[in-house]
């Protein structure tokens, strides 16, 4: 596991979100916006390193079942009485993985009768899961079920391929390389020490959204951490992503469709080029209907229902992926038609007129990315966990605003070439 002229009345003139920054003697990270028209609290506890892409080699998903355990009961209180306490306080706990970090959240009302018992909870998940033999084996059966399902889908099929060639040595490919055998002989010993290593409170980030101010929210972050150790054994750093050849993999598969993605790692949460290859991304594929790929591919040709492109900002080079389905007959033309329109944006860059478009709705959608306490929530973590400024949220549509033509072309120019993406065609024709 992540926008906005209609004019500038959509530009904020002063910090349109007060974050509050700061960091305990542990080295915990606690990003704070304290907003009191609602007596609601939502807390998410992200643990830098823990995420999926150090699951490893062999396709556990270690880092994936040590998550969703912290919430299937503690030491004190077994799966159901753990949810029956949820019920009872009437609060929401979830806990996950996305690919640098693992996490776990909390929405409660602001009250003491409810949100001291709801961080209580909270702790024991963190400090004292319950890791019970009959529920891990549960998970690793449906983590099977589910691998096996998903490996009838093409979609799912091309993407675990091309990210393989885009990360064959790299964490970022650790998810795609999850096996049956890898997840059957992952044990709870595995896991145990997994959450040993990775979960430490110097590598913690804690967002609080709600009807807290700075002192509530540090005495709460004190009593919810409480019990972890002060430092995780494991580091948090992910290595830079190597350039290696493209190549292109044709996959067998069943079915009239033939899936192509062409993918490369590219962009980084802190890139000096973020918003240009941002922009870009929307006007080249990020758009829907206004997109270049979709005018030409499906539009002009009829090759496809929908194409589309995508950016995943990451620690290191995250990939710019796209992605499309055609009859099988047509692949070769399809493919040559997106080779096409991608060299032609490099070349010309934006039009005026597509840059325009992209800033109304960049600009003019960017207030709705924020507008409730849990969507900000997920602001809020990602700012902490990447490292990215307190302002990073007012200056995402003033940085967009800024931009020309000329800018997204030269960026566009200087860190993508054509020739660099990987591409699997998944239902190739013999």
């Amino acid at each position: 596991m992540l926008g906005f002229t209609l004019s500038a009345l959509f530009l904020p003139t002063a910090q349109a979100v007060d974050i509050q920054r700061w960091h305990t003697p542990e080295g915990t990270q606690v990003l704070l916006v304290s907003r009191h028209e609602n007596p609601i609290v939502d807390i998410q506890i992200d643990f830098k390193g823990a995420g999926s892409a150090v699951s490893g080699k062999d396709g556990s998903e270690v880092a994936e079942f040590t998550a969703a355990l912290l919430t299937d009961g503690t030491h004190k209180l077994d799966e159901e009485a753990f949810n029956a306490r949820i019920n009872e306080l009437a609060v929401e706990v979830a806990s996950g993985t996305g690919g640098e970090s693992a996490y776990i959240r909390l929405r409660s009302l602001s009250n003491r009768q409810n949100l001291q018992p709801a961080v209580q909870l909270v702790n024991q998940a963190l400090t004292q899961p319950r890791f019970a033999p009959e529920v891990f084996k549960r998970r690793q059966r449906q983590s099977i079920t589910a691998l096996k399902q998903n490996e009838t889908d093409a979609g799912f099929i091309a993407g675990r391929a091309v990210t393989l060639l885009n990360y064959p040595d790299h964490p970022y490919g650790a998810s795609a390389k999850t096996n049956e055998a890898g997840i059957a002989k992952v044990g709870l010993g595995d896991i145990r020490n997994f959450h040993r290593s990775r979960y430490g409170k110097n590598n913690a980030v804690v967002a609080v959204v709600g009807d807290l101010n700075r002192h509530q929210a540090e005495i709460l972050v004190k009593k919810v951490l409480n019990g972890l150790p002060d430092k995780a054994a494991a580091t948090t750093a992910v290595p830079a992503v190597p350039p290696h050849q493209a190549w292109q993999q044709n996959i067998p598969f069943a079915g009239e469709q033939a899936q192509i993605a062409l993918s490369l790692p590219l962009i980084t949460r802190d890139d000096p080029d973020y918003y240009a290859l941002i922009v870009g991304n929307y006007i080249l594929g990020g758009g829907g209907f206004d997109s270049r790929l979709m005018k030409v591919l499906r539009d002009q040709h009829g090759y496809t229902y929908g194409a589309s492109s995508s950016l995943s900002p990451a620690a290191q080079a995250g990939p710019l992926t796209i992605g499309f389905s055609t009859k099988k007959a047509s692949t070769n033309e399809a493919l040559a038609a997106a080779r096409k329109v991608v060299a032609e944006f490099i070349k010309q860059g934006p039009t005026e007129e597509e840059l325009q478009q992209a800033k109304d709705n960049l600009i003019g959608g960017f207030p709705l990315r924020f507008d409730t306490n849990a969507k900000l929530l997920g602001y809020l973590s990602v700012i902490g966990v990447y490292d990215l400024p307190e302002n990073w949220l007012d200056n995402y549509p003033k940085e967009v605003a800024s931009l020309t033509a000329a800018d997204i072309r030269s960026v566009w120019q200087r860190r993508v070439k054509p020739e660099d993406f990987n591409v699997v065609v998944v239902g190739a024709e013999k």
